[in-house]
């Protein structure tokens, strides 16, 4: 069962959590990324492209579904504007052994942050700036390449 969510709307860790949470599955393994504050960040709005962004991580989840055995993925992406603390993402897995689900966990994470079209704008000190790519948040992703 793949869950793929791209909304406005915060995220409710723990109705995720019981969705991924099914008789098959002997472990499950979450992330949930939050709004960072740090460089004085005051907001954090993200834009996407409707249908295309949900079509990418539906993709990533059926990559993951591919190379490990999962009964379940879900990832919930927030849009629009936050605030430092907010929950911007939530990615789990569900698998009957604990390697299979934490190692997707993590595919799926640090892919996301360099295959899903999301673009984020910072407000700092009243002013806005695009955020551009990190070079770490590649280094992550290369790593699950083959």
């Amino acid at each position: 069962m793949i869950r793929i969510i791209v909304s406005a709307d915060p995220i409710d860790v723990a109705a995720e959590l019981a969705r991924l949470e099914v008789p098959e599955a002997g472990a499950v393994a979450t992330f949930t990324g939050r709004v960072r504050g740090d460089d004085g960040v005051e907001t954090l709005e993200l834009e996407h492209y409707p249908g295309a962004t949900e079509r990418a991580l539906e993709q990533l989840a059926q990559d993951a579904c591919a190379r490990w055995p999962l009964a379940a993925a879900t990832i919930v992406h927030r849009v629009g504007a936050m605030t430092p603390g907010e929950r911007i993402v939530f990615v789990g897995t569900a698998s009957a052994h604990r390697a299979a689900a934490l190692e997707a966990c993590a595919f799926l994470i640090d892919r996301l942050k360099t295959d899903a079209p999301f673009w984020k704008r910072e407000t700092v000190a009243g002013a806005a700036r695009w955020v551009e790519a990190r070079a770490g948040d590649t280094a992550a992703a290369t790593r699950w390449a083959s």
